[in-house]
């Protein structure tokens, strides 16, 4: 099985040290760095999750990145704060048909970063393949070919009164594509709720999205069963989120 992401990515980075005094000339804590780790973020940790789980992979991002450091307390692992460069990208997709052809799916993974604007959906949704769309545009018409539509609670919210429009006027099959993650609540689909299966020590949420998304995919191409590949998703979900740090998940 091979996948195609398509997406906007960035560097995640996470600088761990310790804040043991107070500066002179603010009331702020000096942090010390000890050790610093970075890995690929957003669609670059979908890519990463859909390799770890023991398929080919191949990507299409924007070429500058996009960096998030998390200064994180090295004793406690409490985040200290967040730094984000370069925030928006500045190279955009560049849709060729022909690189599309030979994969089982297409997950996009949209941060709305720059990187795709609708234009580029709709087309990239016109293919043939089965789509896994993620994306923090509002929702309207142009998203109803994806095969599935994967957002989180917040997202669901600011866009649910267009999801409506489309449900009622001409597009009522739009809500059997919807799962809408709901943090320590589970997820729900199709009007049923898919609570979260075991009680975990919680370490870093950072990119539990983006493995939900990359188990799904896989887990479904494999078994044309969205129940099974929820529960699935869920389960490589809870693993990642007991690592310190923007992690994937383990081969299952």
């Amino acid at each position: 099985m091979k996948i195609l992401v398509i997406g906007d990515s960035c560097k995640d980075t996470y600088e761990y040290g310790t804040c043991e005094r107070m500066c002179p000339e603010a009331p702020v804590p000096v942090f010390q760095p000890t050790k610093s780790k970075s890995n690929m973020g957003m669609a670059g940790n979908v890519a990463a999750n859909v390799r770890s789980l023991g398929y080919d992979c191949d990507i299409i991002t924007n070429k500058n990145t996009i960096e998030k450091i998390r200064y994180v307390d090295d004793r406690t692992h409490q985040m200290i704060i967040r730094v984000d460069k370069h925030d928006y990208v500045e190279n955009k997709y560049e849709h060729d048909e022909e690189k599309l052809k030979g994969y089982d799916g297409i997950i996009i993974s949209d941060y709305d970063k720059g990187f795709l604007n609708v234009g580029d959906l709709k087309l990239i949704l016109e293919t043939d393949t089965p789509t896994f769309l993620q994306t923090n545009k509002l929702l309207d018409d142009w998203c109803v070919k994806a095969d599935f539509i994967k957002l989180n609670e917040y997202e669901y919210e600011k866009t649910k009164h267009l999801l409506d429009n489309l449900y009622y006027n001409n597009f009522p099959g739009i809500d059997s594509k919807l799962i809408v993650t709901l943090g320590g609540k589970g997820c729900r689909f199709q009007n049923k709720t898919y609570p979260v299966f075991k009680k975990v020590e919680v370490r870093d949420v950072s990119g539990a999205g983006d493995t939900f998304l990359a188990a799904f995919t896989i887990h479904y191409l494999k078994n044309n069963n969205p129940d099974t590949s929820i529960k699935f998703a869920q389960e490589c979900s809870v693993e990642v989120i007991q690592k310190h740090g923007v992690e994937v998940v383990t081969q299952k």
